[in-house]
């Protein structure tokens, strides 16, 4: 049986007893139904994991006793920013799942013109928690030990406009130019995935202003969320760890 992960905020030290935070205790006391002497696997985002033993479990309450500290690298060489337009329903929780267990390293929801979604105020920033929590679950689930950051909204022109060195790549059903032909070597990119109804012309032209460059993924048209895993494949396969 796969011992179970769990990300708990906060440093881990060898040695020392803690309380499962409560989403932890949750998982572990009511919906594995661990028990005493069982063995858990706990990480913080530092890059490390920490085998771990459980001393006493309720459904309210778990104290494990951290056993180890393993320094496990298993990020990719390639450092991937996706910058999303929100899409709707749970497209977008979909996204940011896999694209965790892809290998993104940072995630920016945007607004743009034809984005469909309208959110604010708490409804925004509970759908951001939700967003992260995402995140650390995809992490749980596939062995990664940072924990990617979602980014708090913004709009699409904001985006593109920040200062970075990564190689800028947005996604255009008419590019000449394919994620193939790209130069290599390529340590960090950002990723640009518009909304269903695609970017607006204004939006392409103000993307190439801001020197991204327009990639051809296939002869098809993609959904938003397939582009965007798609995209991230095979940018994975090609300068990170995939394949």
């Amino acid at each position: 049986m796969r011992v179970p992960r769990i990300y708990q905020p906060g440093d881990l030290i060898v040695g020392s007893q803690r309380l499962l935070d409560e989403d932890g205790a949750n998982h572990v006391g009511r919906v594995l139904r661990m028990q005493e002497g069982q063995a858990l696997e706990l990480f913080n985002g530092d890059g490390n994991q920490y085998p771990a033993e459980i001393i006493s479990a309720s459904k309210k309450q778990v104290e494990v006793k951290v056993l180890d500290q393993q320094r496990v690298d298993n990020e990719s060489p390639l450092d991937l920013h996706l910058g999303q337009v929100i899409s709707r329903g749970d497209k977008m929780e979909f996204t940011i799942q896999k694209s965790v267990e892809l290998g993104v390293n940072t995630i920016t929801p945007l607004w743009s013109e034809r984005c469909g979604v309208k959110l604010q105020g708490d409804r925004l920033d509970k759908k951001l928690a939700q967003w992260q929590k995402i995140a650390i679950a995809a992490c749980e689930q596939c062995g990664r030990n940072r924990v990617p950051l979602i980014r708090p909204v913004m709009k699409l022109q904001q985006w593109m406009t920040e200062a970075t060195d990564a190689t800028k790549l947005n996604l255009h059903p008419r590019a000449h130019y394919s994620i193939q032909t790209l130069p290599e070597p390529m340590t960090k990119a950002r990723l640009l995935i518009g909304p269903e109804g695609g970017l607006s012309p204004e939006e392409i032209q103000a993307g190439r202003d801001a020197e991204f460059v327009d990639i051809l993924l296939g002869p098809r048209v993609l959904r938003t969320e397939t582009a965007s895993l798609t995209a991230i494949t095979a940018l994975q396969t090609r300068f990170g760890d995939l394949g």
